[in-house]
C-alpha cells in the first residue's frame, strides 16, 4: 500500500509539468510560473492527508499556484509589461511559433481574462469552475471570457498576417 509520500510524489510527477504550463500561460512568466507552483507544491504537501482524503487535490494545487503568480505578477506589473511591449525571448524552448504567438497574445490580456482563457480554453474546464477557482462569479468568467476572445481574435489575426507578410505569403 503506497505511503503518503509516495501518493503526493506521483501527483507531483503526473501533474508538475502542466501545471507549470498553465501557469505560464497566465503569468507570460516561466521563473514566476515555476516559482508559484513549486510553492503552491509545497503548501499541498504541509496539507496532503487532508487534500488526498477531500479528492482530486489538483484544483487546489492549481488555485494556489495561479494565485500565487497573480500576486507575484501585479508586484512586478512594469517589468512584464516591458517584457510584452519587446516581445517574447527569440527563442522559447520547447514552444512552436503557434505557441509563442499566443503567449505574446495573451499579454496583451488582463490577468483576469488571461486566468479564464488558460482555465477554461486550454485546461477545457466549465466556467462554473472556473469561477469556484478565480473566486468570482459565472456571469464575470463569461464577460471575461467574450472581452478576452475578442482581444485575442485581433491580435492574433495581426500577427498571421505579420507573418504572411514576411515570409513573403501574398492573399489576393
Amino acid at each position: 500500500m503506497p505511503t503518503g509520500s509516495e501518493d503526493f510524489d506521483a501527483f507531483y510527477t503526473a501533474t508538475a509539468k502542466r501545471l507549470v504550463a498553465t501557469v505560464y500561460a497566465v503569468t507570460g512568466d516561466l521563473a514566476e510560473a515555476e516559482d508559484a507552483v513549486q510553492e503552491a507544491y509545497v503548501r499541498a504537501w504541509q496539507r496532503w492527508d487532508r487534500l488526498a482524503r477531500e479528492g482530486d487535490p489538483l484544483p487546489w494545487v492549481r488555485t494556489v499556484a495561479v494565485r500565487l503568480a497573480i500576486s507575484t505578477w501585479r508586484r512586478t506589473r512594469n517589468r512584464v509589461r516591458a517584457h510584452f511591449r519587446h516581445g517574447p525571448p527569440t527563442e522559447v524552448p520547447g514552444l512552436s511559433v503557434d505557441r509563442v504567438a499566443l503567449v505574446g497574445a495573451l499579454g496583451e490580456l488582463s490577468v483576469e481574462q488571461r486566468q479564464a482563457v488558460v482555465l477554461h480554453h486550454l485546461l477545457d474546464l466549465p466556467v462554473e469552475e472556473v469561477a469556484r477557482e478565480a473566486g468570482v462569479s459565472n456571469g464575470a468568467v463569461r464577460t471575461r471570457l467574450h472581452r478576452a476572445r475578442k482581444i485575442l481574435g485581433e491580435r492574433l489575426a495581426e500577427t498571421i498576417v505579420t507573418a504572411g507578410r514576411v515570409e513573403g505569403v501574398h492573399h489576393g
